[in-house]
Order: structure tokens, then C-alpha cells, then sequence
């Protein structure tokens, strides 16, 4: 999310099949391949029955009076980042949990107190969940300031932006928005992907993913981008069934609304993974034809 900030960021950029939050390690994929085919079965059965009780998704253009729902529903989706980098995200950065655990065998020479020890773990979670929480918002902010908090001044006016809501019974259910990218001539970023939790695995991510490429073939844009933060798989899993490819990672990355705080540093980091679709011979750009 948000723009990359040069000074502060240290780039690796490298090829990638999948990122290690889409794809998972060994053991979690061998725990997933022992799920029986009828809990399989019964979860896809569900779905089904449930995308056929509540009808059709509609993806259509911003409205003025969807302003409250849809910043409700991007400052959910927000939060739900916070405990995602902060606990899901540990595990993808072994620097941390080597630095974590030396300061553990720090306080045990030094204090020999067991339950000094024993409240380490504690104090880790907690700072980094607050500072999680910290630069989540700090991003919240900025954010508002630049498009959500005047969503129709911001995409109303500009021909390279566009933000679309899902409508599901009535109700706004979930939020995505394409602009153009600032940097990269010929592609258009998706941005701002947010689908109301309650109205999840009903297909409204894909209907919403499906929009912006529709809206990049029309205007002629050769690729559509993105980059996200979040450890969650279903979210990796989403941009790969839309056709995307992780093209690289930043580690170290400076998420837009974090400071210089040594503390904020030692509590937060993630990866930014970097996603992007080819649209000149992609099935998507032919079917339009």
C-alpha cells in the first residue's frame, strides 16, 4: 500500500513464483492437504448456496451517498492489518525473531529472574501490535488526506482515477479503486481493495479485481499493478486468480505514516510485495477484442 519511500527504504528486488505468505511453507501445506474432501466439499457447497440466496454482485462507480460506507469499510479493512503484521507477520522476519531471542538470553544472564523471562514474549507481542496499530493509523491519516476523505472530489474529477463499490441486497459491501500510476507509463495501479468482512468468499473480491482490468483494457493501459503489505494468503490467492504475478519484494519497506522512531522500528516490519498484470496478450485484453 501506498508509495515507496526512497530514503528510508531498502530495496531487494527478485523474481518470485509466489510470495511466502501466498504460497506457505511445507508443513502448513501438508496440514492443509490433510483436510478431508468432504469438509472441502462441504465449505464450496456453502458458498455456493450462499452466492445463490443473496443474488448478484453489482460493481458500479462511487455515489456520493455510499461516502459513510465505503470509509467504513476501508478503515476496517485497515485495522484488520494490524494484528496480521503484527502476530502473522513475525514469522516472515527471521532478523527479528533472532533479535527477540538474544534479548531473551540477554535478560537471562543478566537477571536470572524467571518471570522476567518469561514476560518477554509478552512485551514483544504488545509493542508490536501498538506499533502496528501506531503506523496503521499514521497510514489511515494520510490517506484520508489524499483521496478517501473527498472521495468524489478526488475521482470524480480525474479521468485517471476511478473508485467503484460492490452492491450486494442494497448495501455496500466492498470498495476498489484504479489509478493511474505515477511512475510506470502505461499502467494503472489497483488500489484501496476492501470487501466488508461479513460478506466475504461470496466473490465480490473477484467481481471488484475484475473491474479494474476491464477499466485498464478500456482505457488502453498495457498493465495494472499493485504492491500490498498484508501476510494473509487469501489476499495473495485473490491477485493470482485475477492473473496477477509477484514481480519482486521490498524488504524493509516504510509504510507512508511511519516515523523514525528506533522503537516503532524494532516492533515493525513487513514486506511489500510487488504484483503486476501484462494486459497486451493477456486472455482479458483478446476478450474485449
Amino acid at each position: 500500500r501506498g508509495k515507496r519511500v526512497g530514503e528510508r527504504t531498502t530495496e531487494r528486488w527478485e523474481e518470485v513464483e509466489v510470495p511466502t505468505c501466498a504460497a506457505g511453507n511445507k508443513a502448513e501445506e501438508g496440514l492443509e492437504n490433510r483436510w478431508s474432501v468432504s469438509q472441502k466439499n462441504f465449505e464450496t457447497m456453502t458458498a455456493q448456496q450462499g452466492r445463490q440466496r443473496l443474488g448478484t454482485v453489482v460493481v458500479r462507480e462511487f455515489e456520493a451517498a455510499d461516502k459513510d460506507q465505503v470509509q467504513l469499510i476501508f478503515y476496517e479493512g485497515l485495522m484488520e492489518m494490524v494484528p496480521d503484521t503484527a502476530f502473522r507477520g513475525l514469522r516472515h522476519h527471521p532478523k527479528s525473531l533472532l533479535l527477540y531471542a538474544a534479548a531473551t538470553v540477554i535478560c537471562f544472564v543478566t537477571t536470572t529472574c524467571w518471570w522476567v523471562i518469561g514476560l518477554l514474549p509478552a512485551v514483544v507481542l504488545c509493542g508490536r501490535y501498538f506499533y502496528s496499530r501506531q503506523v496503521i493509523h499514521g497510514y489511515l491519516e494520510q490517506a484520508m488526506n489524499r483521496d478517501m476523505g473527498d472521495i468524489e472530489g478526488f475521482y470524480k474529477n480525474s479521468p485517471d482515477a476511478r473508485l467503484w463499490v460492490a452492491v450486494l441486497e442494497g448495501k455496500v459491501v466492498g470498495i476498489v479503486a484504479a489509478v493511474r500510476h505515477q511512475t510506470m507509463g502505461g499502467a494503472v495501479e489497483l488500489q484501496r481493495m476492501a470487501v466488508d468482512r461479513r460478506w466475504r468468499q461470496f466473490g465480490i473480491g473477484m467481481a471488484l479485481g475484475r473491474k479494474v482490468l476491464e477499466f485498464a483494457v478500456t482505457n488502453k493501459y498495457s498493465s495494472v499493478v499493485l504492491g500490498t503489505t498484508a501476510y494473509s494468503r487469501a489476499a495473495h490467492k485473490l491477485y493470482q486468480r485475477l492473473g496477477f504475478r509477484c514481480v519482486g519484494v521490498t524488504n524493509g519497506y516504510v509504510t507512508p505514516g511511519a516515523t523514525s522512531s528506533l522503537l516503532q522500528n524494532l516492533f515493525y516490519q513487513v514486506h511489500h510485495y510487488h504484483y503486476s498484470l501484462n494486459l497486451q496478450n493477456s486472455k482479458i485484453q483478446n476478450g474485449h477484442h
